[in-house]
C-alpha cells in the first residue's frame, strides 16, 4: 500500500508541476500590462519601470517561473495586481463558503440521488422506476441558473411579497458564528447545487444497478434465498461503488476550485466570485492561485479515489 501511495503522490505533483509551468506561460505572454494596471493610466514610465524591477517583470520568464515556484512550495502565491493583498490570503478568506456549498451538495445529492437510483433499478420499467427516470429527466433538462433563479422566486421573492421571508436571498453566514444561520442562508444554494447533481448519481446508479443485478453471482445470492433487499443492499450496491466513487471525486475536486454560477446567484463571496472578479480585472496572480489550487484538489481527491479503489479491490493495489 505504500508503494502505491508513493506512486500515486509522485504522479500528481509532476501533474501540480506541469500545471503551474503552462499556467504561469499562459499568463505571461497574456496582453496587458501589470505594471500599468498597477500604477494606473496617468504613472510615468519611469513609474512604470520601477515597479516592473521591484515585481521582477524586467527578469527573462525562467527567472519569474523559478522565483515564483520556489515560493508557491511554501505556500505564497504572490500579490494581487488590484488591491496588494496576497493571494493565499485571498483564496483562503473565500474558502468556507465554497467548502461549505460543496458539503452540503454532496450530502444532498447523494441523499437524493442514489436511492432515487436504486428505487428505479430495483422496479426497472414500472411505475417507480418511471418516477425516477421522470426525476432525472428533469434534473437534467434544468439549467442550474434557471433553477437558481426558480428557487428564488419561489421560496424568496413570493413570500416576502406575502409579508413573510422562508428563507434569505443569499449570503453567507459564518458556521462557528451561528450554525443554524449558517444552514438557513445556505439551504437553497445547496437545494439548487444537489437538484442538478443528483439527476446524474440517479441516472449513474440505475444503469450500473440494472447490470450487477443481472449477474449471475447476484442469481446464486437469490436462490440461497436471500432477502431481496440484503440482495440489492450488500451485493449489488457494492459492485455499483466504483464509479460512484470515479463520478464523486471528479465533481468535488472541480466545485472546490469555484461553483461559480451557483456563487454568482446567491451572492456567495466563494472562490468561483473570485475568480470572475479577478478575469474581470485581469488580476492574474489571483488566476494563477485559483487555477493551481484547483489543480491541487483534483489530485488530492483523484489520490483519495485511488486509496479507496486499494481498499475496495485490492487487485488494483497490483496494477
Amino acid at each position: 500500500m505504500s508503494r502505491y501511495l508513493a506512486q500515486r503522490i509522485g504522479f500528481a505533483v509532476l501533474i501540480l508541476f506541469s500545471l503551474s509551468i503552462f499556467v504561469f506561460v499562459l499568463f505571461f505572454v497574456a496582453p496587458g500590462d501589470p505594471a500599468r494596471m498597477i500604477a494606473g493610466d496617468k504613472a510615468t514610465e519611469t513609474q512604470l519601470e520601477q515597479i516592473r524591477s521591484n515585481l521582477g517583470l524586467d527578469q527573462p520568464i525562467y527567472v519569474q517561473y523559478g522565483r515564483f515556484i520556489a515560493k508557491a512550495a511554501i505556500g505564497d502565491l504572490g500579490f494581487s495586481y488590484r488591491n496588494q493583498q496576497p493571494v493565499t490570503e485571498l483564496i483562503v478568506r473565500r474558502l468556507p463558503a465554497t467548502i461549505s456549498l460543496v458539503i452540503g451538495g454532496v450530502i444532498f445529492w447523494l441523499a437524493f440521488g442514489i436511492p432515487i437510483g436504486i428505487m428505479s433499478a430495483r422496479f426497472p420499467g414500472g411505475f417507480r422506476d418511471r418516477l425516477g427516470q421522470g426525476f432525472i429527466l428533469l434534473g437534467l433538462s434544468f439549467p442550474t441558473f434557471v433553477l437558481g433563479m426558480l428557487s428564488l422566486y419561489v421560496f424568496y421573492f413570493l413570500p416576502r411579497k406575502a409579508g413573510f421571508m422562508l428563507f434569505p436571498p443569499g449570503g453567507y453566514k459564518p458556521f462557528l458564528a451561528d450554525p443554524v444561520d449558517w444552514a438557513w442562508h445556505l439551504f437553497l444554494p445547496w437545494t439548487t447545487l444537489a437538484l442538478v447533481t443528483a439527476a446524474i448519481y440517479a441516472r449513474l446508479t440505475r444503469g450500473k444497478l440494472i447490470e450487477v443485478l443481472g449477474e449471475d453471482y447476484i442469481r446464486t445470492a437469490r436462490a440461497k434465498g436471500l432477502s431481496e433487499a440484503k440482495v440489492v443492499y450488500k451485493h449489488g450496491l457494492r459492485a455499483t461503488l466504483t464509479p460512484l466513487i470515479t463520478q464523486l471525486g471528479a465533481d468535488i475536486a472541480l466545485l472546490l476550485g469555484g461553483v461559480i454560477v451557483i456563487e454568482q446567484i446567491y451572492g456567495l463571496q466563494g472562490v468561483g466570485a473570485l475568480a470572475v472578479q479577478s478575469v474581470r480585472n485581469l488580476d492574474r496572480p489571483v488566476i494563477i492561485g485559483i487555477v493551481l489550487m484547483g489543480g491541487f484538489f483534483i489530485v488530492v481527491t483523484n489520490i483519495i479515489v485511488d486509496l479507496l479503489y486499494a481498499v475496495l479491490d485490492p487487485r488494483v493495489r497490483g496494477a
